[in-house]
């Protein structure tokens, strides 16, 4: 069970952190797809810096059970919001799918980190 959580947890934590860099460095798509939902180029820095404290809790996490815990759940609270965001706007799902895919190895990193 352990290796479970080791690698999606990982994994979650490369994904976040990469999507983190992907609105500190305003790719342009990243900007496009984050203006389309709702979110302004000055609120983007502030959910980057929550992708950053996510992905850094899940891999200090490994060592600080409570933390990797607090992590993994607020990265599905904020995935949930990101998949609310594109509902909201009725997107396809080719633009939910990003949003859903972290969703759900954040949804399955909290369930291995409970069972730990």
């Amino acid at each position: 069970m352990k290796s479970a959580l080791i690698i999606v947890a990982s994994i979650l934590a490369l994904a976040v952190l990469a999507s983190a860099g992907g609105k500190l460095r305003k790719v342009p798509r990243v900007v496009e797809s984050m203006t389309h939902v709702g979110v302004g180029e000055h609120q983007m820095v502030l959910l980057a810096v929550l992708e950053v404290a996510g992905g850094a809790g899940l891999l200090v996490g490994f060592a600080v059970t409570l933390l990797g815990r607090l992590a993994s759940a607020g990265l599905v609270l904020y995935f949930l919001g990101a998949v609310s965001a594109h509902v909201r706007v009725r997107d396809e799902a080719k633009a939910l799918a990003p949003a859903a895919t972290l969703l759900t190895l954040a949804v399955a990193t909290l369930v291995l980190e409970v069972l730990r």
